[in-house]
């Protein structure tokens, strides 16, 4: 149950038995993430940022068994999907967009932006899923300057 959690129902999985690598599967798991999050926008920021909540829950459960000595499987995805949740709250259209792909961002340069690397240091779950919620904020923010100018 925890695999299949922690691959996004499979998604995490498609890339390397397709193409033999796990590369790019957080953005490919990330996108319906992207799509969730703006159609939960029409229930309110408060539906948006508890299914943020329930994915972060979610992930640091199904994410815990698979990160040994701070490990983050490629095919690990939930915590991709956390972030990208946590990166719309509040936003739609071209705004969430706009914070999706900072998240996104944040999350692969990862040394680029403070704090987002000492997350990943944290144990199991925590370390797999942080740096995620962090870039998460990135995003976050950045589709909130851009709503506001």
């Amino acid at each position: 149950m925890r695999r299949l959690v922690a691959s996004g129902l499979g998604i995490g999985l498609l890339l390397g038995r397709i193409r033999g690598s796990d590369s790019g599967s957080g953005t490919l798991a990330a996108v319906p993430a992207l799509a969730v999050g703006v159609a939960l926008h029409g229930a309110g920021w408060h539906a948006q940022l508890a299914a943020a909540m329930l994915t972060v829950s979610v992930s640091v459960w199904a994410a815990g068994p698979f990160s040994r000595d701070g490990d983050d499987p490629g095919w690990v995805v939930v915590d991709e999907i956390a972030g990208a949740l946590v990166s719309v709250v509040g936003l739609a259209g071209w705004h969430a967009l706009v914070a999706w792909v900072v998240f996104r961002a944040a999350d692969i340069v990862k040394g680029a932006f403070p704090g987002v690397t000492a997350a990943e240091r944290l144990p199991g779950g925590w370390g797999v899923t942080a740096d995620d919620l962090v870039a998460g904020v990135y995003g976050l923010a950045a589709g909130w300057v851009v709503s506001a100018l």
